[in-house]
């Protein structure tokens, strides 16, 4: 791996100065202690780093975050802020995975409460909800119109079929909805690969766990997000928007690579692919991206629904009373 050179801020702080590679227009920032900084040196998460900052119109640092390692163009856990008129779009910042995310789900239960029946709990859940590569749930199937009023809507559409209840929007980022999605802009390719996969767990790290708070550092903060005690049961679901947002990313990232070559843009590395924020390439991308934000917040919907209807099955009482 290139060695990078880093500036120490403070105890959690690193700086990659900006002087480190002709051509990058702001410093790198790195949040980490000296063990996660370890582990990014062991591939090219600082080197990624220092590209990103090479983007035209950033924004003061490019950023990692703790949970940084290597990824396409950018390394996963990356933050940049580009300027509107003179800043880029690039599909490799967002990721393969659009609006790849996690939802909780809390309840009123303990760890004594589910442990007698945790083994048929995990199965049910086993059962409803279709996970591993290429997984799909062969009773709830969309069609095309269906799966484009779903990119539009987002989740007040798959609360509209019944999976789930009137208040889950407003506990959503965007209340569950990102504005300006325009199918128009997802090609055919991707529609397909949607179509069989809402609702479904996929594979790679995503998971499905039944946890228990083991401990309360803040209490305020836990409060908001309605943990009020240790040994408190809690559901966790991450996953994103699947083969269909994957498939966006793949699209345009083709016509990012020839965006580069028309705008004339400078990259250290083809990974990075973007176009001008105000270019008709970078707005197309970024209503499609509507898109796939909003299918993976309806994917986490409809598995959060299976969930409850999971727990129902197994204590025989209703999810809102758990």
């Amino acid at each position: 791996m290139p060695h990078v050179p880093l500036e120490r801020i403070d105890r959690y702080l690193w700086r990659i100065p900006q002087k480190y590679k002709p051509g990058m227009r702001v410093p790198g920032l790195i949040i980490a202690d000296e063990e996660l900084l370890e582990k990014m040196k062991t591939d090219r998460t600082l080197e990624q780093c220092a590209n990103v900052a090479h983007l035209p119109g950033i924004y003061k640092y490019a950023i990692t975050l703790p949970d940084g390692h290597e990824g396409y163009g950018f390394p996963i856990g990356g933050v940049a802020a580009t300027d509107y008129d003179e800043g880029v779009i690039s599909p490799g910042g967002v990721g393969y995975d659009i609006n790849c995310g996690v939802r909780l789900i809390t309840t009123n239960m303990t760890e004594q409460d589910i442990r007698p029946k945790l083994a048929e709990l995990t199965s049910t859940i086993f059962s409803n909800v279709p996970c591993g590569l290429g997984s799909r749930r062969k009773d709830f199937r969309v069609t095309v119109h269906e799966l484009e009023r779903l990119m539009t809507e987002g989740v007040q559409w798959v609360i509209d079929q019944g999976l789930g209840w009137t208040e889950d929007a407003e506990h959503c980022e965007e209340r569950g909805c990102m504005e300006n999605a325009n199918p128009d802009k997802v090609s055919a390719t991707a529609k397909n690969r949607g179509l069989a996969q809402v609702g479904t767990l996929g594979s790679g790290n995503h998971f499905l766990e039944i946890q228990k708070v083991d401990k309360i550092y803040n209490p305020t903060v836990a409060k908001e997000f309605g943990i009020e005690q240790e040994g408190q049961v809690t559901v966790m679901i991450h996953c994103g928007s699947r083969g269909f947002g994957h498939q966006i990313c793949s699209d345009y990232l083709r016509i990012m690579e020839r965006a580069v070559h028309k705008y004339k843009l400078a990259l250290p590395d083809r990974e990075l692919a973007c176009a001008p924020g105000t270019s008709k390439e970078a707005e197309d991308y970024f209503q499609a991206m509507a898109c796939a934000v909003n299918y993976a917040f309806s994917n986490r919907q409809a598995i959060m629904h299976w969930v409850r209807e999971s727990f129902e099955k197994v204590f025989k009482r209703p999810a809102e009373e758990m």
